[in-house]
């Protein structure tokens, strides 16, 4: 089994990546969700949701996404569904939490051994010696290059995600909660190690009134790895490889939204990632694969032309990528903002709509 090699830093470090947050918002605190909106007394489509463009900020909720789209817009989703893959583990160090991060084979995974959900590693492990999950054996093979706290394990992960697992949580959330909490209403395709969260207050009652609105849906599939390596701006040169799929119905659509003068809007920056490495610049070839691909003022977004996403770490590649989306003014104004309105962090909290032009109230 040959597994995939980080790419040298150099090609993937920007050569001059902007501030992505000053240091007022560095020293903030937001405040963040400890558990979903429906443990918090509100429906999922009822999160707070900011709506920026350039300086001018719109506050509202999720329900009234429709009331910031034109007819005609294009939502790009991501279908991938999360997996309980977090598992309990024994080791030789006692025992240990390892949550399973991206599939490369039948039996061949990369994972984060942490010590707990709230004590991430890295844990003095070795290669070539075994851990236990449900008495059922996993290999240590290596550690991944980049970053020394993920591993490329062998185990028998459907057994031992059907015997053992629950979705990954760290410290932050309250409490544990089932896996339907950590599922967006597109999810299909089985393979997040974690959810994609952007399209979690989506719902059946909101996708009616984006229906009505006039608003399309296409998807793309991209498995999430784990979110807890916080990859600095200036190094993504540890990022993982993550599968992804962009179906060619949805490749279509794009290039009929953007000949009729539509815009194209992603769900979550998973979507810009996916989007970005299918094209090539001129047209849409490599439609699947595995991507390392990051976004940032170095090398901009192409495909979409504005996001819905939660919020993020300031100086974090998730950070990069806004910034080089929508420039340096506008993501420090916005999050000013959502810091000044207590919107709440991470995945069961508020989301963030960033559109290019002139917001158009319906």
């Amino acid at each position: 089994m040959s597994y995939p090699s980080p790419q040298p830093a150099a090609t993937l470090r920007p050569p001059d990546l902007h501030r992505v947050a000053n240091d007022g918002l560095d020293a903030a605190e937001p405040p963040v969700a400890i558990a979903p909106p429906e443990a918090r007394g509100i429906r999922r489509d009822e999160v707070a949701l900011l709506v920026s463009e350039g300086v001018e900020h719109h506050h509202t909720e999720f329900l009234d996404l429709a009331d910031y789209l034109h007819p005609g817009d294009l939502l790009v989703v991501n279908d991938s569904a999360t997996l309980p893959a977090s598992l309990e583990a024994h080791s030789r160090l006692g025992p240990i939490t390892l949550n399973l991060s991206a599939r490369f084979g039948p039996c061949s995974w990369l994972a984060e051994p942490r010590w707990s959900p709230a004590s991430p590693g890295p844990l003095p492990l070795h290669a070539g010696e075994h851990l236990s999950v449900a008495g059922r054996p996993v290999r240590l093979v290596a550690p991944y290059p980049a970053q020394e706290r993920l591993w490329f394990v062998e185990l028998d992960a459907d057994s031992a995600m059907s015997a053992c697992g629950r979705p990954i949580r760290y410290g932050y959330v309250s409490g544990e909660y089932p896996l339907r909490a950590y599922q967006t209403v597109f999810a299909d395709a089985p393979g997040s190690a974690e959810m994609p969260s952007a399209g979690r207050p989506f719902s059946v009652r909101a996708l009616a009134r984006l229906e009505r609105a006039g608003v399309r849906l296409a998807t793309i599939t991209l498995h999430t790895g784990v979110s807890s390596l916080e990859y600095e701006a200036n190094d993504l040169s540890q990022a993982p490889p993550e599968p992804y799929r962009v179906p060619h119905a949805t490749a279509r659509a794009i290039i009929r939204a953007r000949a009729g003068g539509a815009r194209v809007l992603a769900i979550g920056t998973t979507v810009v990632r996916a989007l970005e490495s299918a094209f090539d610049g001129t047209a849409f070839d490599r439609l699947s694969g595995f991507t390392r691909r990051m976004l940032h003022p170095g090398r901009p977004p192409r495909v979409v032309d504005g996001l819905l996403t939660g919020f993020h770490e300031p100086r974090s590649s998730h950070m990069a990528l806004l910034v080089a989306l929508a420039g340096e003014p506008t993501v420090e104004d916005a999050y000013r903002e959502a810091i000044r309105g207590r919107y709440l962090w991470h995945e069961f909290g508020d989301v963030h709509l960033i559109l290019p032009g002139s917001v158009r109230r319906r």
